[in-house]
């Protein structure tokens, strides 16, 4: 008698729970992932009651890892059988899975993981699903909160499992274990067991055999709690987002644009074509992330808002800390990498950026005219030219034209090294480069990257792309010219 209200109970639940969240949209094809397991088959059961009211399509997917001996065949057969019955077309996939683990060095589970969501997601473009459904409930999202916790976490590890992750959703996550099973007993259907669930011998088994149980001797209702607070925590970090964006938003600053560096003469190009050939070297990114330290300290949280800028880009807790706590110090120069990126303490900024190959790995001699290939996309063209009473020098970024009367082979091509000076076109005296640079607001990873070429007496001939040393200018009494190119190789 007590069947039919636990019936109705559990997919109403479901139907509310997927119309809270979105999870549906009509029309659409819908994977299920089943194992062949309490959870998995009431998740099928129950869309399979729901599927013409929410307009949908299903098709079930089962994954056999040959872990398990008979019972991985025992599974397959179950899966089989039970779409058989319901109708409900299924693929299949063996996998490997010792041989996944060892060819790329994780544990059986994990292999597994990789293995399941890597062939669920292509069957999904294969046959244009919208979703995958994975039968996740409210005992696994408190696990993985607890797991979380243990292992360190920052505000979003407090929220549990999620209803949606891209492609991936969740339609029993407001549901226990025990919901479950009673909604399978009252239909009268079977399902199998995974003994590996019987051991502890991995952290999530240890959290589900042994913490939750002790917890519950204080709190009966502790897993419902516990799932509770990470639905508020959910709902709080929808206020923390939105603010949270406001202070990254406060504290970035647009990348700083270079000033014309005076007069637009001959040997001191425009920005424009400045601009063209910094990107045409890849030297430094379109768009390096800026951080005012000023402002920075003025955001109520400056230490959070520092980790949500950079924990993404693959900065450790401890590295963040020591970035915040260098703050007031104002170490310029440093650089503090991760595995993607780094950070460069510039005065009063911040800059992060992707991190970059170097142009030159080792300074490149250059001992006569001719072509020479760079990288594999770059060249250095080096020719002479005779200068009559109309010669006109070059006017861009990507070239130089010296008078070469007085220029020593061979030349090398290198970067900026501590110590370098140079006479900036129409200058007299002689600049130390570091300063030249600074004073056109280069950024460290800037200055890192500029590339100088020198002749044979090791006198800067060209700051490449931006300015020329004067002792070697075109004048009127110029014979020849010692061109120089940089371009993208062909």
């Amino acid at each position: 008698m007590n069947k039919l209200p636990t019936i109705s109970t559990f997919v109403n639940q479901v139907r509310h729970f997927a119309h809270h969240h979105q999870l549906f949209t009509p029309r659409g094809k819908y994977i299920i992932a089943l194992s062949g397991g309490a959870d998995s088959v009431s998740l099928l059961l129950v869309l399979k009651h729901l599927e013409s009211e929410f307009g949908i399509t299903l098709e079930a997917a089962h994954c056999n890892f040959h872990l398990r001996g008979d019972e991985s065949l025992r599974d397959e057969q179950f899966c089989q059988q039970l779409c058989r019955r319901l109708h409900v077309p299924l693929h299949l996939v063996h996998f490997d899975t010792h041989a996944y683990a060892d060819l790329h060095h994780v544990s059986i589970e994990m292999a597994a993981r990789d293995l399941r969501y890597a062939y669920f997601e292509q069957l999904r473009r294969d046959i244009r699903a919208q979703d995958i459904c994975v039968a996740h409930h409210r005992d696994d999202s408190v696990e993985t909160l607890l797991l979380n916790l243990v292992r360190g976490t920052g505000l979003r590890g407090l929220r549990g499992i999620q209803p949606r992750n891209a492609h991936i959703i969740r339609p029993l996550l407001s549901h226990s274990r025990q919901q479950i099973e009673q909604y399978l007993d009252a239909l009268g259907e079977s399902y199998v067991t995974d003994s590996t669930n019987l051991h502890n011998d991995v952290k999530r088994n240890k959290i589900r055999l042994n913490i939750i149980p002790l917890l519950r001797e204080l709190n009966p209702s502790v897993s419902q709690s516990i799932f509770e607070t990470s639905l508020r925590v959910t709902e709080a970090l929808k206020v923390f987002d939105e603010a949270i964006q406001r202070s990254i938003a406060d504290v970035t600053i647009p990348p700083r644009e270079c000033p014309s560096g005076g007069a637009l003469v001959s040997s001191a190009p425009t920005k424009q074509s400045r601009t063209a050939l910094t990107k045409q070297l890849g030297t430094t990114p379109s768009h390096p992330l800026i951080i005012s330290v000023p402002r920075l300290k003025q955001q109520p949280s400056p230490e959070y808002t520092l980790h949500e800028i950079l924990s993404p880009q693959g900065f450790t807790s401890a590295q963040i800390e020591q970035i915040y706590t260098s703050l007031d110090t104002n170490p310029t120069g440093k650089i503090i990498t991760s595995c993607t990126h780094e950070l460069a303490f510039d005065r009063s900024t911040l800059i992060l950026q992707p991190k970059t190959p170097t142009l030159l790995v080792r300074p490149m001699h250059i001992p006569e005219t001719g072509t020479y290939v760079l990288s594999d996309n770059l060249k250095l063209k080096v020719e002479t030219e005779e200068c009559g009473d109309r010669y006109e020098p070059c006017r861009t970024a990507d070239c130089a034209s010296l008078d070469a009367s007085d220029i020593k082979f061979p030349l090398t091509l290198r970067h900026t090294q501590p110590g370098d000076r140079f006479v900036p076109f129409g200058m007299t005296g002689t600049k130390l480069l570091s300063d030249y640079l600074t004073d056109r607001k280069k950024n460290i990873f800037e200055k890192r990257a500029q590339l100088v070429l020198t002749d044979a007496q090791q006198r800067i001939l060209w700051l490449v792309g931006e300015r020329t040393d004067n002792r070697f200018r075109i004048t009127p009494n110029t014979q020849q010219a010692l061109c120089l190119t940089i371009a993208v190789a062909r």
